[in-house]
């Protein structure tokens, strides 16, 4: 059975990144795959389609042809409908599917017998570290928030000596220190800042320390389940705004990293908050895509109140393309590792990383989550 891969160029607005870069071409075409790319569609990330045809992949132009036969479909972004109508019956498809909303999509696949699997959903197990696309686009997003918050800031980072006097250092606090806020203490640390990190499980205060950051300890301990925090009762909700509230109003810069993925983004930082720091300085809210950490953050967009800014981007992976889609091509060959077996597909259902991120496969949909969304939704 000859394998066929096909990558769409990216239809949502403001995305610059590409599914595959030249150099994973080259590797799946060695494990037996032929690649075919939609024309221009690397263009945004730095690879011209002279690249991908250096690389042994085909350009195609229509979409029509550029679907027609694949046998996987690779995607950065959940497809729209207008692809999925082009996707082959029993085909593969690998990307961000979102399957906590929009979730109508997963019947049309379902009905066209496509093996979906979600990037979202590959478990957080050793095994599945090379595969993880969450973790590997939450470090570019960590490190581009430094540099969105030293852009908006008024003030240096490091501490300067020049003729005219001595600039103090910023400082610094990472709210969340998941892979995202790892990524921005310690871009924050380099660029010379004081920080400080903050996250409700008290394990991971070895790691905010080892990248030169004081710990922010409110002595709650909240590990949850997949390497995420639990929500926390009233009272510690309480406790925690409490000690974070003087953090916060002596911070020049708060990066806000504490999101879920499928669920609403705590609401950390209050309006009074806010109002308590000192003019110019700036939070840069990463979470602003489930609703915000800060209550006055808007998706999206930079609004300054009180004197103080506050930036709520969207996509902050795909601000970085060149790397991104590096990365990204990196954890789709490794998922494809398990798929490809000896020049032929073969999808073991008992392999726990296969499994958890199935979504529709052989006209079921087998996500347990999803299918109960559906249902629940009577769609």
């Amino acid at each position: 059975m000859s394998i066929t891969i096909s990558v769409p160029k990216e239809t949502r607005a403001g995305e610059q990144r590409v599914a595959l870069v030249p150099d994973i071409v080259k590797k799946l075409s060695a494990m037996g795959a032929s690649i075919r790319v939609e024309s221009g569609a690397g263009e945004l990330a730095g690879y011209a389609d002279a690249d991908y045809e250096a690389a042994s992949a085909t350009i195609v132009a229509e979409a029509s042809a550029l679907y027609h036969g694949a046998t996987i479909v690779l995607t950065v972004n959940p497809p729209d409908s207008g692809q999925i109508a082009h996707l082959d019956n029993n085909s593969i498809l690998i990307g961000y599917l979102n399957p906590w909303s929009e979730t109508y999509r997963f019947h049309t696949l379902q009905e066209k017998h496509i093996s979906a699997f979600s990037m979202e959903m590959v478990p957080r197990i050793s095994r599945a570290q090379a595969m993880d696309a969450l973790s590997s686009q939450a470090s570019i997003a960590g490190y581009k928030a430094v540099l969105m918050a030293a852009s908006l800031s008024g003030k240096f980072f490091p501490m300067l000596t020049t003729a005219a006097g001595t600039v103090r250092p910023s400082k610094v606090l990472i709210i969340g220190a998941g892979v995202a806020g790892l990524q921005a203490i310690a871009t924050a640390r380099r660029l010379g800042a004081i920080v400080e990190g903050y996250d409700v499980r008290a394990a991971v205060k070895e790691q905010v320390e080892s990248l030169g950051a004081k710990f922010v300890d409110i002595d709650i301990k909240a590990e949850g389940s997949g390497g995420y925090a639990r929500e926390l009762t009233a009272e510690e909700k309480q406790l925690q705004q409490d000690i974070l509230a003087r953090h916060i109003a002596a911070a020049d810069v708060v990066i806000c990293t504490a999101a879920i993925p499928g669920r609403p983004s705590p609401r950390i930082i209050t309006t009074a908050m806010v109002e308590a720091m000192k003019g110019g300085s700036v939070i840069v809210d990463l979470a602003a895509e489930g609703g915000g950490n800060c209550e006055l953050t808007q998706a999206g967009q930079n609004i300054v109140h009180q004197r103080v800014t506050i930036a709520g981007p969207l996509n902050v992976p795909g601000t970085v393309p060149n790397h991104a889609s590096e990365l990204y091509s990196k954890n789709l060959l490794n998922m494809l590792g398990l798929i490809i077996k000896d020049r032929a597909i073969h999808i073991d259902l008992e392999d726990q990383i296969l499994k958890d991120s199935l979504i529709t496969h052989a006209g079921e949909i087998v996500n347990p989550a999803v299918r109960d969304r559906l249902q629940n939704a009577g769609v």
